[in-house]
């Protein structure tokens, strides 16, 4: 599949493409510190299509995201966007980009580059306003838009006081308001639950149906399955580009570029690989088929798979009792109601929970960076509501923020680093020893005097993250760590954890990754700012409790998801223990034929 057929395989008889980049390079920065983000970059968008961009970290996804939305024009090539012309040989034509821009749509992959106002429902109708329509007809759209995205009773909220996945609604609402005939989004999905996905998914179905051309950017290749069209990105170049089968079938090449495929290939394959002749496809009922034609599904005879470990440490690291909390807005809102759990130290934890629950307000409080209304906290043995013993938590307790890049700020990687080990009082040489460590734990050996603000993405989340790592905490908080990495970054961070977490070090995460939580030793669940179950992740992650979390927006890691659906007596939680069960039903089904 060479890039530059990609013309003739979007073209739909005479029309015309309605994005148009001919040979476009874009370069970042000069002098021996440029970085070419797109690189002779051919590509051609239909009418009505629907296109998905993959690629790792630092690949150009979201620099092409903002040359097809006229926000950047590159430096070399031609660009056409909605039938203006507007880069070429002669440079910007101004007038065109103003006059394309009022069609094209963006989705930033972080809701705060986007928000502008505070009340929701006048964010939402700031585009609608430029466009100068009449206030009937912006009423209207905001309403329709506030309630596509599920966020009508938080019209009158502070963005501010919104969960970054609530923001991300926000933002979309804001980017469909407007109508665009181009509608672009750079990972919309990375801040959102699972019922948050699958709605947005349900939005790009709905305005695929009426016309509206979408190019997504994801980090989630089960996302990529719906679309017309998958484009691979790799060092600002177009890597691969086809049907998403023609795509995913090129499974080691997606590894080499830091990507994997989607699950049912990796479940086709594991099984392939073991002995089972089943299909590459994208479809799961294909699949299902396919396997259940080898054999009768059923319960595997070694019995089920072992429940996991519980909390393993005999102190308690932090107790959470009868917490409650509310914004101080005009709604008042309760952000968490009555929430209790003790975390034994040398746990690692996954808090899970639909999109506005309270993980984060939540994480921030173990942090003693809030302060209940009601309830206590008790962190490594010291009550956050005390100031004076809030202040012997710094150093103790490493909190990873949901967009921790935002706390960069030196002109090198390396000084960046330093800076919390610093003010911990360490000397030079245990400074420079902790920064080395970190930095070769992230895979930033060798950029200490880059500046992190020229890092992709990726780069900057975990040389943010270093600097937290380097201060040696005795507890670890993290938000959404993975949210906005590629699935090599994504790999790399869990191999970081589970080091720390072997370390002794207790580890709290909020993600809303089911297969991640699946990993942890304690699961957490919240649900509109309550409780709603904790335990290990076999007992939150049973069939029993599938439709509770399906009601909560969520849903059970995907190993046991299709063990339910095969129809199978086992509860695997890793892709490798469902072929292992899928792999013994099989033999012994044909061993009894035998016998």
């Amino acid at each position: 599949m060479a890039a530059s057929a990609n013309k003739d395989q979007v073209m739909r008889g005479a029309t015309q493409p309605v994005v148009s980049l001919s040979h476009v390079t874009l370069r970042y920065g000069d002098g021996p510190s440029v970085v070419t983000a797109l690189d002779d970059v051919t590509l051609d968008v239909a009418p009505g299509e629907r296109v998905c961009v993959l690629g790792a970290n630092g690949s150009g996804k979201s620099t092409l995201a903002s040359v097809i939305c006229g926000l950047l024009a590159p430096d070399e090539g031609a660009v056409t966007l909605v039938g203006e012309d507007v880069f070429g040989p002669d440079g910007v034509d101004f007038e065109a980009y103003q006059r394309a821009r009022r069609q094209l749509g963006l989705v930033f992959q972080n809701p705060d580059d986007q928000i502008v106002t505070s009340i929701v429902e006048e964010d939402v109708a700031f585009g609608p306003e430029n466009l100068c329509l009449e206030p009937e007809e912006i009423g209207t759209r905001v309403a329709r838009e506030l309630a596509r995205v599920a966020m009508t009773d938080y019209a009158r909220s502070n963005p501010s006081n919104l969960s970054g996945g609530q923001k991300q609604r926000v933002a979309i609402a804001g980017a469909l308001a407007m109508e665009p005939r181009v509608l672009v989004l750079d990972e919309p999905g990375a801040l959102l639950d699972v019922r948050g996905r699958r709605g947005i998914m349900r939005v790009m179905a709905e305005l695929r149906g009426l016309g509206t051309t979408i190019v997504h950017i994801t980090h989630f290749m089960d996302e990529a399955l719906a679309a017309d069209r998958v484009v691979v990105m790799d060092h600002g170049r177009v890597a691969l580009d086809g049907t998403p089968q023609e795509v995913f079938a090129h499974g080691e090449r997606l590894a080499g570029l830091g990507l994997e495929v989607p699950f049912t290939a990796q479940l086709a394959g594991a099984l392939r690989a073991r002995g089972v002749d089943v299909p590459w496809t994208c479809d799961e009922a294909v699949l299902r088929a396919a396997l259940a034609s080898n054999s009768p599904l059923g319960p595997v005879p070694h019995g089920e798979s072992p429940l996991g470990t519980g909390p393993n440490g005999e102190s308690t690291a932090v107790h959470v009792e009868r917490v409650s909390y509310s914004y101080r807005d005009a709604d008042s809102r309760k952000a968490l109601d009555n929430v209790s759990f003790d975390v034994a130290a040398g746990t690692s934890v996954a808090i899970v929970g639909q999109t506005g629950s309270g993980k984060s307000t939540l994480v921030r409080m173990l942090c003693a960076l809030e302060v209940p209304d009601q309830g206590r906290i008790v962190v490594d043995g010291l009550d956050t509501k005390s100031r004076k013993e809030r202040r012997k938590l710094h150093g103790k307790v490493g909190y990873v923020m949901q967009h921790p890049e935002r706390q960069l700020f030196a002109e090198t990687v390396l000084e960046d680093v330093a800076y919390g080990p610093r003010n911990l009082g360490l000397s030079p040489d245990e400074v420079q020893k902790r920064c080395a460590h970190a930095l070769s734990l992230v895979g930033l050996t060798g950029k200490e005097e880059a500046s992190p603000f020229q890092l992709s993405g990726g780069q900057q989340r975990l040389c943010a993250i270093a600097g937290v790592f380097a201060m040696e905490p005795g507890i670890l908080v993290l938000d959404e760590p993975t949210a906005g990495l590629d699935p090599r970054g994504r790999a790399q961070l869990e191999r970081i954890l589970e080091d720390i977490h072997d370390h002794d070090v207790t580890t709290i995460r909020v993600t809303h990754s089911m297969d991640d939580a699946a990993k942890a030793q304690q699961v957490i669940v919240l649900s509109q700012s309550k409780p709603l179950m904790a335990g290990t992740p076999h007992e939150v992650f049973c069939e029993a409790n599938s439709q509770i979390l399906h009601d909560a927006g969520l849903g059970l890691p995907e190993p046991l998801r299709w063990a339910i659906s095969l129809g199978l007596d086992t509860a695997p939680l890793t892709i490798e223990q469902l072929v292992e069960d899928l792999v013994t039903i099989r033999a012994t089904s044909r061993a009894k034929e035998v016998g």
